[in-house]
């Protein structure tokens, strides 16, 4: 059993981020959430942030460092969609997504690595996608941002690798969300096609991955893609 641990989820209000807290507190660790409206699950501390204002980021890990005691696991999941066609994407709808997507985790990894750096233990994990690397007409603001990550990830497991913190990237697939339940019918049956497991995943199983990558059996894993998948981004 991994030693409890002081644990952060951005966007853990709803969705992905809420299954990720619920499967922390299950395990019995010290689980705060950001959010920018609403409350995490029962038994973990909700913060009130915006990932895209550093003030705020820096306040957020303040209030949950006197209250639960250093981070030392941090998962940036809070994310946005603006899906549209490239020829009608404006350059704020590019950078909005981008600057909360990708800007938002810089943000949180930065201010997380402070403790963890003085710990000299850390545990990053980064919510991607698998259209990050696979690629979704529609979707180019979130599929840059979602790719992005994984350079991140990358680029922190050189900086602070030596350290005891290792920094990994989670590409969920078509995960069953209040999300994904908003697309129409006919795209969500296009989805499924091309799923080899032949089903959407669970939130659920999304957390237990990142569970496990934050636990002590995963300590000599970094800089990782690890796809939750069903299949769908096979060979990327």
């Amino acid at each position: 059993m991994t030693e409890p641990r002081t644990v952060l989820i951005t966007g853990g209000n709803r969705g992905i981020g809420r299954a990720i807290a619920e499967e922390f507190v299950a395990l019995g660790h010290r689980v705060a959430v950001t959010a920018r409206s609403g409350q995490g699950p029962a038994g973990s501390l909700t913060v009130i942030a915006d990932v895209t204002d550093a003030a705020s980021i820096d306040a957020a890990f303040t209030e949950v460092e006197a209250k639960l005691g250093p981070v030392e696991i941090v998962v940036a999941n809070a994310g946005i969609t603006r899906d549209m066609l490239l020829m009608r994407m404006s350059d704020e709808d590019f950078t909005d997504v981008v600057d909360t997507n990708l800007g938002g985790a810089f943000r949180v990894v930065k201010r997380a690595s402070k403790g963890m750096l003085k710990a000299r233990f850390g545990r990053i994990i980064l919510v991607s996608s698998v259209v990050g690397l696979l690629g979704s007409a529609g979707q180019v603001n979130y599929s840059a941002s979602k790719s992005g990550l994984v350079g991140l990830a990358r680029s922190v497991t050189r900086e602070l690798g030596g350290r005891g913190i290792t920094a990994n990237v989670v590409a969920p697939g078509f995960i069953e969300t209040d999300m994904t339940a908003e697309l129409p019918e006919e795209q969500q049956a296009a989805y499924l096609k091309q799923i080899p497991a032949g089903r959407y995943g669970s939130a659920a199983e999304v957390a237990k991955v990142i569970a496990w990558l934050a636990s002590d059996d995963a300590g000599y894993i970094s800089g990782a893609v690890i796809p939750v998948d069903g299949g769908l981004g096979m060979g990327h």
